[in-house]
């Protein structure tokens, strides 16, 4: 026996339908790898991401590529010290 995929109106789902949700979750996941968030995702939490207000040796948030001078972080919610430090640092080239 075959198990069906029902939409949200109780219909078979297209293969559209289950292509362009494929495509979607693939793009997110791009971007979410790449360290580049969609424009309408929101931001992770600061526990999220382990952030914590010192450095952890040379890594500091001022010189991640995700850096928003004064104090942002294009993938950290809140008021970023650009002398703390999170999981998600990327090194700036």
């Amino acid at each position: 026996m075959t198990k069906i995929d029902l939409d949200a109106k109780g219909g078979a789902l297209s293969r559209r339908a289950v292509l362009e949700r494929a495509g979607c979750a693939l793009g997110t996941a791009a971007a979410v790898s790449f360290g580049v968030a969609p424009a309408q995702a929101a931001k992770m939490s600061k526990g999220a991401v382990a952030y914590q207000n010192s450095p952890k040796g040379n890594q500091r948030c001022d010189n991640c590529t995700l850096w928003q001078p004064a104090d942002a972080c294009r993938s950290v919610d809140g008021v970023i010290s650009p002398q703390a430090w999170c999981k998600i640092y990327v090194r700036k080239s």
